[in-house]
């Protein structure tokens, strides 16, 4: 017994009965006012709110979402009333919710989300003018007509003559609905948890006592009459109920989406499991959470389309037995619903059974509000139907037309045909948008640029190859793509004209509106290593990682999230590759040796993928030679494991821009070695160290300190270049920009002679089956440069068509090319006459252009 009354009485009860409760405080004067606008008996509003609560609470797919009587279809419903009467209108309502079943049967809910969001929109936007405009006629103390234009031309008349009586009221309903948001300090945060409908009215009725106006009539509860059979022409009722059941629907699952994220991005269901979790760490059970606590969390499973819109039918079908209006799911009640605090659909299911309670003993209590404070309700419902937020949606998207089209049809024609002119004018604008192609080229200095507006299809491909046939052979061509569809022909073309202005010596680059390449040669890498990661600003970080005491660690909510990215996104993407290789095992192709700045992303400047390098990052890109000390093995090893088990076929040494460690060479101001200075930083034949240019031994100098002194021989270098006033490093595109460049430059060199002091790498490359390449990479250019051959210490830029151009220019100069196409072999500098005199020097190079 304890048990049963700790559940009813459990935090999650509690929140869905304070929130069901705040949903019925809206529903009852927004079901008596969809009522009135309709011209329906006004207990049709109450029942249709009970039925929805009920019914649609109990089968519906979206535990959160609010049905009642439907908004969106006032003006259907009035038209309904006008043409056919009340019984015959409760008949449609009936088939329209048959339909519902139907169709959540068949499992085509989420088609009804193809329509789009513009017609959508324009749809609901209509239908709130027509309402607005309607109720404005209540308001001033008189009764709507059934046509807009009518009801739009007595706008003059009814304003110069209104109802003093109905105005006022109708004036303190819209005021109260306008303000009672934005109250002001703790007091008005307090009184901001009571609906502002319900304070509207409320306030109303109460000046509106003693005055003579008309007000609710709820006659007494009977047996309702069964809905009467459809009298008309048959193309008329099918229609009727083909709008209904298309309006209704579309609006219950557009606001079960909402809701839905609503739901999802809630800050209001957080604290009180943040207190139920401190709870339940002071117990010291934070690991089992209760059942009452686990009942506190909201339900918060996808929404099931298919099942809210078989609830949404069946909901339907009872309403219009019992003689109540169209239900549909509400965005104004579900929003509520949400924020109130509401966990699951018992909040939907009390909400109703409170509407019931209240029709039936408090009848006389809801008889004392005024038609006029109804009226301006739904009028400012109606109002907030034509939302400023969607219309700049739409046309930032570039679909204002298909708004406007959509919504001016609803208002003109009415709501079926308005969707249907809707959905033509989408379609002109779609088929416009396919076949509506602007192509410009525009020469600035010394460069091409091709500017394609619109999408690419096979009917813009002549003038394309118009356009492309004028500009000279071998110029610089840049094509930028403005649009976000090009099909097979288009793309065939233009590969076709790019690789024979390539043949021809030009340079094309392809890109999209921001300048960002788009397509690549047949022969350059396919994979996209950096796409995941372009965007991790945006993306939404994971949970902090958190100790078992509960203290959070530093950068675990970073690291976290980028692992919870690569899990979402990248893994389902490689599993398959990443299986294959742990069966298979490793086999990289190259050994990439690079600095540990965190700015150097290999796979990202390499476009490789897994199994295609292995990689040795440290602080510098140093390869400390032989006998530099059990500290340096770890690089050794690399090397060693690299040549002699996987069988590299080349190594990469490569430096960048702005790296610490030259920084901290440049800062040491140690002298240039002399000849007879032991190689490498002192180190003495005995293998004793000797202190050099005044530092402290060994013993007390830091790991950091004791690493550098292996790129001393490269400042060493740099010095002795910079006397000799020869074999000067340099870059193919500009000036060396400074000391600290040009010593990254000289490092790169003189590491790849280190390279050749290691007994493994001498032996391979001597037998033609291993090639060295130096790289160096600008950061703040995104730019790479490789060394050139000769000897020259030359470093070129790598353009985005370097792999046929690198080639042809190997080919032309007598070099002999590497099979992976990484370019030809040249002396290394040692063999120039520019040995270092630390480190042994190269006795016979072969270092290559990446």
């Amino acid at each position: 017994m304890s048990q049963l009354l700790n559940r009813i009485g459990g935090v999650s009860c509690r929140r869905d009965l304070s929130a069901s409760i705040v949903v019925f405080l809206i529903a009852i004067p927004l079901s008596l006012g969809i009522a009135l606008a309709t011209g329906a008996p006004l207990q049709a509003g109450l029942v249709s709110a009970v039925v929805g609560g009920i019914v649609a609470g109990l089968l519906g797919g979206a535990p959160l979402q609010v049905s009642g009587a439907a908004t969106g279809l006032v003006v259907v419903t009035a038209d309904l009333v006008q043409r056919y009467g009340w019984r015959t209108t409760c008949a449609i309502t009936v088939l329209a919710g048959a339909a519902q079943l139907a169709l959540g049967a068949l499992r085509v809910a989420r088609a009804t989300l193809a329509i789009s969001p513009a017609i959508v929109h324009g749809m609901l936007a209509g239908i709130g003018v027509v309402i607005a405009v309607g109720q404005l006629h209540v308001v001033l103390g008189d009764s709507p007509d059934s046509s807009v234009i009518d009801n739009i031309a007595a706008l003059p008349t009814e304003l110069s003559h209104p109802h003093p009586a109905a105005l006022l009221v109708g004036a303190i309903t819209v005021g109260v609905l306008a303000v009672w948001p934005w109250l002001p300090g703790r007091a008005g945060r307090i009184a901001r948890a009571v609906p502002a409908a319900l304070v509207a009215v409320v306030a109303a009725t109460t000046v509106s006592a003693g005055m003579s106006l008309p007000r609710v009539d709820l006659p007494s509860w009977e047996l309702p009459a069964l809905p009467g059979l459809p009298e008309g022409p048959v193309l008329g009722l099918v229609a009727a109920v083909l709008t209904v059941t298309l309006v209704a629907s579309m609006e219950s699952l557009l606001s079960a989406v909402a809701v839905d994220r609503l739901q999802t991005a809630s800050p209001g269901q957080r604290p009180a499991n943040r207190r139920a979790e401190d709870r339940r760490r002071e117990d010291g059970r934070a690991e089992n959470p209760s059942a009452e606590e686990r009942g506190a969390v909201p339900d918060k499973r996808p929404v099931r389309l298919d099942r809210e819109l078989f609830g949404q039918g069946a909901a339907n079908l009872v309403s219009g037995l019992l003689g109540g209006l169209p239900i549909a799911g509400g965005a104004i009640r579900g929003s509520a619903n949400v924020r109130a605090g509401a966990v699951t659909r018992r909040s939907t299911v009390l909400h109703g059974a409170w509407v019931a309670l209240c029709a039936g003993l408090l009848a006389g209590v809801l008889e004392l509000i005024p038609l006029a404070a109804l009226a301006a309700l739904v009028m400012v419902v109606g109002v907030k139907m034509v939302s400023f937020a969607h219309i700049k949606n739409v046309q930032r998207n570039r679909e204002f037309p298909v708004y406007a089209a959509t919504l001016g049809g609803v208002v003109l024609l009415g709501v079926l045909q308005g969707v249907a002119v809707g959905i033509v004018v989408a379609v002109f604008t779609a088929l416009r948008r396919l076949t509506h192609t602007r192509i410009t080229v525009v020469e600035e200095a010394g460069l091409h640029r091709v500017r394609v507006s619109g999408q690419l299809t096979f009917l813009a491909v002549p003038r394309l190859s118009r356009a492309l046939a004028q500009l000279p052979a071998g110029a610089s061509v840049v094509v930028e793509l403005g649009g976000w569809f090009m099909d097979h022909a288009a793309y065939d073309a233009l590969q076709s004209w790019a690789e024979g202005h390539r043949a021809r010596g030009g340079w094309v680059r392809l890109g999209g509106r921001s300048g960002r390449p788009i397509a690549e040669p047949a022969s350059a890498h396919a994979c996209r290593p950096w796409t995941p990661w372009r965007n991790h600003h945006c993306t939404r970080p994971a949970p902090a990682a958190v100790r078992s005491g509960g203290e959070q660690l530093p950068g675990g909510e970073q690291l976290l999230g980028g692992v919870s990215a690569f899990q979402r996104n990248t893994a389902p993407l490689v599993r398959e590759e990443l299986a294959r290789l742990a069966r298979e095992g490793q086999r990289p192709t190259q050994l990439f040796l690079t600095c540990a700045d965190s700015r150097l992303v290999t796979s990202m400047i390499t476009s490789s993928g897994p199994g295609d390098l292995f990689t040795v990052r440290n602080v510098g890109n140093l390869v400390p030679p032989p006998g530099g000390g059990p500290a340096c093995d770890s690089v050794g090893a690399a090397i060693e494991y690299a040549v002699e088990v996987l069988k590299v076929g080349s190594i990469t040494v490569c430096g960048h821009s702005g790296c610490g460690a030259m920084q901290a060479l440049l800062g040491s101001a140690v002298p240039a070695p002399s000849a007879g200075e032991a190689p490498s930083g002192g180190e003495t034949p005995s293998g004793g160290e000797t202190p050099s240019g005044g530092e402290t031994p060994s013993a007390t100098q830091t790991p950091l300190a004791r690493w550098l002194r292996h790129g001393r021989p490269s400042l060493a270098r740099m010095e002795r270049i910079g006397r000799l006033g020869r074999g000067e490093v340099a870059l193919g595109n500009r000036p060396v920009a400074d000391e600290l460049e040009r010593l990254a430059l000289v490092n790169v060199v003189q590491q790849l002679d280190h390279l050749m002091s290691h007994g493994c790498v001498a032996r391979r490359v001597a037998e033609g089956a291993l090639v060295l390449h130096g790289m160096y990479f600008h950061v703040g250019e995104a730019q790479a440069y490789v060394l050139e051959s000769g000897g020259s210490g030359r470093f070129s830029a790598v353009r985005p068509d370097h792999g046929a151009t690198a080639a042809a220019a190997c080919a032309s100069s007598g070099a002999s090319a590497d099979t992976g196409g990484a370019g030809g072999m040249f002396r290394s500098p040692a063999e120039d006459g520019l040995r270092s005199g630390a480190g042994g020097g190269s006795r016979s190079g072969a270092l290559g252009l990446m």
